[in-house]
């Protein structure tokens, strides 16, 4: 005799409710006004992550033309995979890039801006969840590592 397991409807449930929560991550919209904020007024979650170019620090100061230098970090952003451009420019000082993870399609929102001293500020931090497992600060570390032409991963300095 042949037992057949049937699949109730608990199943189905949590398998749409699967789908419904990875449609939702995926397609929610990311507002330019929530994302592409200004660093220096220091409104960024206490979670995130935070690396400066400053004058005061290792890296600093910055020589030349700073909106330059955020146009480098812009192509070195753009040939990650799975990023974006949100907003900004390097003319107008401040650009937001979404960089989605693998399998799932968490959007991380990367921003960067030119301050005064002069000195570039980079902050990362992940729209769902509360932790994102140091994603954000190695991949800040990964472009200011590229963009510096340093042999390591700069430490986050914070604002």
């Amino acid at each position: 005799m042949r037992v057949r397991a049937k699949a109730g409807p608990g199943l189905a449930f949590a398998v749409i409710a699967f789908l419904g929560a990875l449609a939702f991550i995926r397609l929610a919209p990311s507002d330019p006004a929530v994302w592409n904020v200004d660093l220096a007024a220091g409104d960024l979650p206490s979670n995130a992550h935070v690396f400066c170019i400053r004058p005061d620090t290792r890296y600093g100061p910055i020589t030349g033309d700073p909106n330059a230098l955020l146009a480098r970090l812009d192509a070195i952003a753009m040939a990650t995979p799975r990023t974006e451009r949100l907003a900004g420019s390097a003319a107008e000082g401040r650009i937001t890039w979404i960089t989605r993870s693998l399998l799932m399609g968490y959007p991380d929102y990367t921003t960067a801006e030119v301050m005064d001293g002069p000195s570039l500020c980079i902050a990362g931090r992940q729209r769902f969840g509360s932790g994102d497992m140091g994603v954000n600060a190695a991949r800040i570390g990964a472009w200011a590592q590229a963009l510096l032409g340093l042999q390591e991963a700069p430490e986050m300095t914070g604002l």
